[in-house]
Order: C-alpha cells, then sequence, then structure tokens
C-alpha cells in the first residue's frame, strides 16, 4: 500500500509487491533519500522494543537504514535485508549490517530473531511468502511489525502538487486520485497486512497501531524529500522540475515553510509458540 504521496505502481501490476521497478526506483539517489526521508516516532520504537523478547532485530527492506538506526540507538542488534545494492551500500556506510537480497529469497541460514520489522517496505513483499518467512526466522512469542507513514500536506500544498502532476504526466492512473487522499484508505491497507498475517496461521491476532505527530518543513526541505517519492522517482528532469517548481511556488505563498500533520501506522502480531 502506497504510504507517500503518489506511491506510482506499474501499470496494472497484479499486486504492489510484483511492481519491481517502482521498488527499485528508490535508490536512484539513495543518498538524497537518506537525507530527506523522516524517522520515525520514539513511542513506536519504544512499543515495538517492549513488545519484543530479546534485542535481535530484521530490518526488512531497510533502506538506508533510517529505522535500523532508531533500534540500534535503542540498544537493539539489527540485521538489515535490502534488494537495492544502492540503498544497503548507504546503509552500510553508516554502519548497519546488510545483506542484499528480496526477503523471499533471502537465506536466514539458521538465523533468529526477537523481532522482524519493516519500515515503508511490507508493500513490496509478497503478501503469503512474506509472513510465512517472518514466522520461520522470527523465536518464541518474537514480534513481526510492519509500519509507515501517512505523507498527506495540507490542501494548500497538496493541490498545487496534483495539478503540477496531472500537467507534467497527463497518462499517469494516479490523476484520478483526489489531491489529499482519507486516512480510511491507509487504514485500510494496514487491515490488509493484518488479513495476509491472520491467513498464515502463525501468529497471534494482530494489533493495529496508530501514532500522530507534526514537523515543521521548510521550502528546501519538502523538495529535497519530493524527489523520493514513488510518483516523482522514476519521471524525467523536465517533469520533475515542472513539480517540483509548482510546490515551490504554492510554499513560498505561505511564507515559505509549513507543517506536515504526520500518522504513522502499523499491524504488529507476535508469532505462535511452536511456529
Amino acid at each position: 500500500m502506497p504510504t507517500l504521496p503518489r506511491e506510482q505502481p506499474e501499470p496494472s501490476p497484479a499486486s504492489p509487491h510484483e511492481a519491481r521497478r517502482m521498488a527499485e526506483s528508490f535508490g536512484t539517489d539513495a543518498e538524497r533519500y537518506d537525507r530527506a526521508r523522516p524517522g520515525y516516532p520514539d513511542a513506536l520504537v519504544a512499543r515495538i522494543v517492549a513488545a519484543s523478547p530479546g534485542v535481535d532485530v530484521l530490518d526488512v527492506g531497510c533502506g538506508t537504514g533510517i529505522a535500523a538506526h532508531q533500534f540500534r540507538a535503542a540498544g537493539r542488534t539489527v540485521l538489515g535485508v535490502e534488494p537495492d545494492a544502492r540503498m544497503a551500500d548507504v546503509a552500510r556506510g553508516r554502519g548497519l549490517q546488510v545483506e542484499t537480497a528480496t526477503f523471499e529469497s533471502w537465506q536466514p541460514a539458521g538465523r533468529t530473531f526477537d523481532a522482524v520489522v519493516a519500515a515503508q517496505s511490507w508493500h513490496w513483499v509478497d503478501p503469503v511468502a512474506g509472513p510465512a518467512k517472518a514466522a520461520q526466522v522470527l523465536r518464541p512469542g518474537g514480534l513481526l511489525a510492519i509500519f509507515g507513514h501517512v505523507y498527506e500536506p495540507p490542501a494548500e500544498v497538496a493541490e498545487p502538487f496534483a495539478a503540477a502532476f496531472r500537467r507534467a504526466v497527463p497518462a499517469s492512473p494516479l490523476n484520478a486520485q483526489p489531491a489529499r487522499r482519507p486516512l480510511q484508505l491507509y487504514r485500510a491497507g494496514y487491515e490488509k497486512f493484518a488479513e495476509g498475517i491472520r491467513e498464515s496461521g502463525r501468529f497471534g491476532e494482530p494489533e493495529q497501531w496508530r501514532f500522530d505527530w507534526e514537523r515543521p518543513y521548510t521550502r528546501d526541505q519538502w523538495l529535497d524529500l519530493l524527489p523520493t517519492t514513488g510518483g516523482l522517482t522514476r519521471l524525467s528532469p523536465d517533469q520533475l522540475s515542472e513539480v517540483l517548481d509548482a510546490v515551490g511556488a504554492a510554499i513560498d505563498s505561505l511564507g515559505g515553510r509549513f507543517t506536515m500533520n504526520y500518522t504513522t501506522l502499523a499491524t504488529t502480531a507476535a508469532v505462535r509458540t511452536g511456529c
């Protein structure tokens, strides 16, 4: 499920985890991704740590290690699994141990963990194989925690973005979507994750967590982040410039800054004993 503005799918994919070109586009500018993307609420990290039976964490689709470093700061030992070598290289450069593979193809070689986390990445994982693989590598009572942000800027920023995107990419299927989408759409995606976990038969009843927070952005900070989002990672330079110019002008009209109201959603479940 998209958790960033305009996470653009492949044309008519059977499901998001099969949209490999989009999944692999985020490493186009991995350094920018690492610099611009926000971290996760401390309360979320603390709750995952408290619910896990030990210190070993497997970070699925770890990207550049944004979430992993928060877990390391909380005293956890983290191994990342990341299919994009460019993203993995940045994470290693920041001191994270990373193995380059998709989660489905990754070989645990007998290793087990107290928590399997997936930050902004589980929608790229096969919905059947993913929960089964997580259960395989979790110790008794271990926690699967899937989480991500809902990015919905204020209408004064979102609507100029949507209009510019329609001009720049008129054939995109994303143009049928409203400029701002209801939170319920994102929550439905996390409930779908929960359904996959239930259907695996390997976990207890999933829980849904929600964390609301806000962050101020200057014009330059938001324009630094936008090219890392799914709808923009594959635009041509001219298309990207058109979108960024329009969004920049909108933020200028607000005094050069705005406040983003974030919601971070999570689906969590503890593996059943004996799984």
